[in-house]
């Protein structure tokens, strides 16, 4: 049995991603600025995703998730600083800073993985994408410079959906008329699930992953390198 800690706990995806760790027979620790809403190994509730405001954890972890995250859509000149700084805070320092406090953690074990959620908006020219697109390449770059730095016992790997079916992006999908537009518009004409994402992570946890480091790995129906003819 392997222990797998979890930010973000609270998202369908990080949910997803527990029951598949367990049905392996891990055990999974969640963290969320939300109440408890799955049945975790164990959980923390805390007040935001900051340097120095994450309990300590003893023992080993062999891998760690990351999955807070924004959509925050708006043309480029309607962004406020700060929205930007908060879509920063969010997705990327929020990554540093949950690494930092568990890298004594996951550095016990003998193999370890480390797991970041970007988006299709990084290798993708969206519109109105401005500021998710500037945090989520800065995780991108994070990934890469921490793989070099941190290998050969630790990998890290970063996961990149398209649109997936989850509360934070209810908005775009919440009627038939706006779920058929954002089917069209993917190569595979259809969204992701959670389950789509949670099967990647899962995969980029284990052992059979093992030769894989330093990727960014698009979860997106083609969507970042296919023409949607």
């Amino acid at each position: 049995m392997q222990t797998f800690l979890l930010a973000g706990a609270s998202s369908a995806m990080a949910q997803c991603t527990a029951k598949y760790l367990q049905e392996k027979g891990h055990k999974v620790i969640g963290i969320s600025t939300k109440p408890c809403v799955y049945n975790y190994d164990f959980f923390y509730q805390i007040e935001n995703y900051t340097f120095e405001n994450f309990p300590a954890i003893d023992g080993d972890i062999h891998g760690i998730v990351y999955f807070p995250g924004t959509i925050n859509l708006k043309p480029f000149k309607r962004i406020t600083a700060a929205e930007f700084t908060a879509d920063l805070n969010i997705n990327t320092l929020g990554a540093v800073a949950f690494t930092q406090a568990y890298l004594n953690n996951i550095k016990k074990v003998n193999s370890a993985s480390i797991v970041f959620i970007s988006s299709v908006a990084v290798s993708t020219g969206l519109p109105f994408h401005a500021s998710i697109s500037m945090a989520k390449g800065a995780l991108e770059g994070l990934t890469r410079a921490l793989a070099a730095e941190l290998a050969p016992t630790i990998r890290v790997n970063c996961v990149a959906p398209s649109l997936v079916n989850t509360p934070l992006s209810d908005k775009f999908i919440n009627t038939p008329e706006k779920l058929d537009v954002m089917q069209n518009r993917n190569p595979l004409r259809k969204i992701g699930q959670a389950a789509d994402v949670a099967n990647a992570i899962v995969f980029l946890l284990s052992n059979e992953s093992n030769w894989i480091s330093g990727q960014t790995i698009a979860i997106d129906g083609g969507m970042n390198n296919l023409k949607n003819g």
